[in-house]
């Protein structure tokens, strides 16, 4: 059974999630402020973080951002309604998704296990692919670990999953809906800046080329192609 952590300054709310996510097979630990939420993050093994963003004692995007210094365990935000900032910040930090509140509690566990799906589709097709090496990068799928001049590129799982769809058809359009797919583990919806966030996130990690030219060339509203 998957093992999720939720954090949520909302006692109420986070029983009644507590109840449905038990419903639908899933083993939940709860905290109720960031530093106890990090701190289990942390500490315990779980496959998924529900994230709220508003919390006391220490925000959801610092609890993000502690949890990105020593761990890539897939994390889902909870943003208030129209928050889009919020969202954004997110996706810079580390977030692999977001959910607005209220939400549907049938979407809620469509995310969660599109998430879950992906991140392991990605552990198991990447573990049984060779080590993927173009220039001046280098991927070892089995471990999730990228290079560049054998300099370790610190990468989210998101973030490797995309370099490693992208390398692996250099030279060639990939569309927006083929890596929202592989990557985010659902089709792509309009407006849904997740893939182009994450994008950003990756691009700004890869040192420049020594040539100077883009490692990634956007067609718009098309998709991107690896640059050899």
């Amino acid at each position: 059974m998957n093992r999720i952590l939720l954090i949520d300054d909302d006692v109420g709310l986070s029983e009644l999630l507590t109840q449905l996510l038990e419903m639908e097979g899933f083993v939940v630990s709860q905290a109720y402020d960031g530093q106890a939420g990090l701190a289990l993050a942390l500490h315990s093994d779980c496959d998924l973080i529900l994230l709220d963003v508003m919390l006391p004692k220490m925000g959801g995007f610092e609890v993000l951002k502690g949890i990105r210094k020593r761990k890539q365990t897939p994390v889902l935000m909870l943003t208030a309604r129209g928050d889009e900032i919020d969202r954004v910040i997110g996706l810079e930090i580390g977030a692999d998704d977001y959910l607005p509140k209220p939400f549907n509690d049938r979407e809620l566990i469509a995310r969660i296990r599109a998430i879950l799906r992906r991140a392991n589709a990605t552990l198991q097709g990447q573990a049984s692919a060779d080590s993927l090496t173009l220039g001046d990068l280098s991927l070892d799928p089995s471990r999730q670990e990228a290079f560049c001049n054998d300099q370790l590129i610190i990468l989210t799982s998101t973030e490797f999953s995309l370099l490693f769809n992208l390398l692996s058809s250099a030279g060639e359009l990939v569309t927006k809906d083929t890596l929202s797919e592989n990557v985010l583990g659902k089709k792509l919806m309009p407006f849904d800046r997740s893939l182009d966030m994450h994008l950003s996130n990756l691009r700004k990690k890869l040192p420049e080329r020594t040539d100077g030219r883009a490692r990634v060339k956007t067609l718009r509203g098309k998709g991107y192609i690896w640059i050899p």
